[in-house]
């Protein structure tokens, strides 16, 4: 019998869960059409329809939501969970998450960050996350038998807001400079025009992608948040580190 080859996390898709229409798009939406763009399938999965937001209906909201991920080069679909502003952390969402962890079976796994000064869902979403990817891989959970466990790749944590970036930890970088990705990225953002009426958060997202890029040599980037310490087989891909002040 031939050994099981090892999946593939490089060309196994990206699945990104969001607990709003447009956190996706504003906490990593660069990194997500970086890695579109190398022709890796993106899927995101948004958790509320945003009905509790002062700004937009959540039939707007999701058309919109819709509008960005196309522009991204992703897939979209929505889940019901406890609503927005009303999310908890229960073992039935988790197990409901891990569903579809087993069903899209991604390589990489990305989650709002866990740290508690910002919206209450986001935290709560990436505590659900954390427990799906966990939940996905146990073959013994009675209520996933229906689907083959899946092991995913790295979990890693987005930020939507300066406010969450988790303390005392360094990011992984990545490089969203070329003009095709920001560009996509911006449009991306501009999709959420109901949100975009009394703030400009796209402003605000390009400027923190402004400062992590000088921080890192480049024009922009965007930092994720490892859950776990990665693995290399060697040194080589290691060439650039963010030293640069």
């Amino acid at each position: 019998m031939k050994p099981t080859a090892k999946p593939s996390f490089e060309s196994s898709p990206l699945l990104a869960f969001g607990a709003h229409p447009d956190d996706i798009e504003f906490g990593c939406g660069g990194i997500i059409a970086r890695e579109t763009g190398a022709g890796r399938k993106a899927h995101f999965v948004i958790c509320s329809k945003g009905e509790s937001a002062t700004h937009g209906t959540p039939a707007e909201r999701t058309v919109e939501a819709g509008k960005a991920a196309a522009i991204l080069g992703a897939t979209v679909e929505f889940i019901e969970l406890d609503g927005d502003a009303s999310l908890e952390v229960k073992a039935s969402h988790a197990i409901k998450l891990a569903a579809i962890i087993r069903r899209v079976r991604p390589g990489v796994v990305l989650a709002p960050s866990l740290v508690e000064n910002q919206h209450p869902d986001h935290p709560r979403l990436g505590r659900l996350v954390r427990d799906a990817a966990r939940l996905a891989r146990y073959g013994g959970v009675a209520k996933l038998r229906a689907s083959a466990p899946h092991a995913i790749g790295p979990l890693f944590f987005y930020v939507v807001t300066p406010e969450a970036e988790p303390a005392g930890e360094l990011p992984v970088l990545m490089d969203i400079s070329p003009p095709k990705v920001i560009a996509a990225w911006t449009a991306a953002m501009e999709a959420h025009a109901s949100q975009l009426r009394t703030r400009n958060y796209v402003e605000l997202q390009l400027a923190r992608a402004r400062v992590q890029g000088l921080r890192a040599g480049v024009e922009y980037a965007q930092s994720l948040y490892a859950h776990d310490p990665l693995i290399f087989d060697s040194l080589a891909p290691l060439t650039r580190a963010a030293r640069r002040f």
